[in-house]
């Protein structure tokens, strides 16, 4: 085997052995607890806002909340059996919620992280290990945690072995895993490349206090340039609602590019790729009515109008989009099912709520307020991932 199909296990290097449990186990909510303190000791915490963050989800009060949310049926549920985690090469905590999803419904599980090495992911998995070591042997062989590249021999065969296979990733890379047979009684649950937005009412915006205004921008930084725009749900193009106030939206840039500097850190390739998309841009599309730059940290685009394919405008690294309406109806016509989150600052649930439902929009399967966009939950992409991955025994 070459260097690069080299399969390097981080956690658990016995053999995938098939353990079932009953979904929010009481064993497994307390190695998530434990997980979530050994996290919180590691002195590089403060380094990955997304490390916390998980170590955040993963404590007991949180998992008991959502043991309460979630529906509590008489019927009795197991996990489905051996769990096929293949997870996406550009969020680094990914893994470790898919992990959790699939563990704390009483799976095995074993996790493919990206080949590309992230220290979020070593710390995880040494945390892992460490807590294992002391005081969770009992599930020691429910989490397997590989790493390897260009090894598809490997993936056929965990393929043909597990009873789900979970793929997170761009969409040619779920076709070709999707290549690769199951047996007959397995499934596939994929989370595949979506789009999403964010809706701010000006009207609203204007009328924020000072410190609420600070809050909001920040929150709308932990929603974009804490994971590089990278994640399904960090919005790309940016609708403002209301009365036209270009002052306002320089002000919200310009707030926002000063907190920018201070907590994010571009790199020289990415700053290069990301003016190169720009030029590219502006002599390209014939929408393009404007742009700005917030020193480099920031690029926004000013639409004419909205393209059929709204959702092939995309950005990275602080690149935005936007527009302005008058009305959140003006957008029904261009949401399809590749959008996913729509965060938002100045609504009413109810508002929202019926813009989705009395109209019958065919995409965006969350609506969040800003701030949120991360906020993994069981109910993701539209599924409800906890009777996904068990299964219900039937006793009459």
């Amino acid at each position: 085997m070459s260097q690069t199909d080299k399969i390097n296990y981080l956690v658990g290097k016995e053999g995938l052995k098939r353990e079932i449990l009953d979904p929010f186990n009481e064993k497994i909510i307390n190695f998530f607890s434990d997980l979530s303190k050994q996290i919180m000791k590691d002195k590089s915490l403060s380094k990955y806002p997304d490390l916390m963050a998980f170590a955040f989800f993963c404590r007991k009060a949180n998992l008991k909340n959502l043991k309460n949310k979630l529906d509590q049926s008489k019927l009795k549920r197991l996990g489905l059996g051996i769990l096929f985690h293949i997870t996406p090469s550009n969020i680094p905590t990914n893994f470790a919620y898919s992990l959790l999803f699939g563990l704390i419904n009483g799976n095995t599980n074993l996790v493919k992280v990206p080949s590309q090495e992230f220290e979020q992911v070593n710390i995880i998995c040494k945390c892992i290990k460490q807590i294992i070591k002391k005081k969770h042997q009992s599930i020691k062989n429910m989490i397997k945690v590989v790493r390897y590249k260009n090894n598809d021999a490997f993936t056929k065969k965990i393929s043909q072995l597990c009873d789900c296979r979970i793929i997170w990733g761009g969409d040619q890379s779920i076709e070709k895993i999707r290549s690769f047979t199951l047996n007959p009684n397995s499934l596939d649950l994929s989370f595949a490349d979506r789009f999403s937005l964010c809706i701010i009412n000006t009207d609203k915006l204007a009328q924020l206090s000072k410190e609420k205004f600070k809050k909001l921008i920040y929150d709308f930084y932990n929603d974009t340039f804490v994971v590089d725009q990278n994640a399904c749900s960090s919005p790309h193009l940016i609708l403002w609602k209301g009365k036209k106030n270009e002052n306002l939206k320089k002000f919200f840039w310009t707030s926002l590019n000063k907190l920018v500097k201070i907590k994010y850190d571009l790199n020289h390739t990415a700053a290069v790729d990301k003016y190169s998309e720009l030029c590219k841009i502006i002599l390209q599309d014939d929408k393009i009515e404007n742009f700005q730059r917030y020193s480099n940290n920031i690029y926004t685009i000013d639409l004419k109008r909205l393209p059929n394919k709204l959702d092939d405008y995309r950005g990275k690294w602080g690149f935005f989009y936007q527009f302005d309406i008058s009305k959140i109806k003006e957008i029904q016509k261009y949401i399809n099912k590749k959008f996913q989150t729509l965060t938002y600052f100045g609504f009413s649930k109810k508002e929202l709520n019926n813009f989705i439902f009395d109209n019958k929009i065919d995409g965006i399967d969350r609506i969040v307020p800003i701030g949120q966009a991360l906020d993994i939950d069981f109910y993701w992409d539209g599924y409800d991932i906890n009777k996904i991955l068990s299964r219900i025994v039937d006793v009459r």
